[in-house]
């Protein structure tokens, strides 16, 4: 992989076959857990699960039917 200026940033473009591993989609984010002797050591961040968990502390519920909609919360 080749780093590559974005802006103010460096990126870089992640292997398909670490993609399909990940099972990552566009505008997942992930995290870089450890860099181990020049390794990169990332993980998934899967936020929705820990927004359910954080909700579910604090004792709140979502209709069992209730599914988010990106379009429609974004609507203006």
């Amino acid at each position: 992989m080749q780093v590559s200026k974005w802006g103010d940033s460096l990126a870089v473009r992640l292997p398909k076959a670490l993609v399909e591993k990940m099972g990552l989609i566009a505008g997942d984010e992930i995290n870089i857990v450890d860099v181990a002797e020049r390794t990169l050591i990332v993980q998934k961040e899967d936020r929705r699960k820990a927004a359910l968990e954080r909700m579910a502390a604090r004792g709140w519920t979502l209709p069992a039917d209730y599914k988010f909609d990106r379009d429609e919360a974004n609507e203006r």
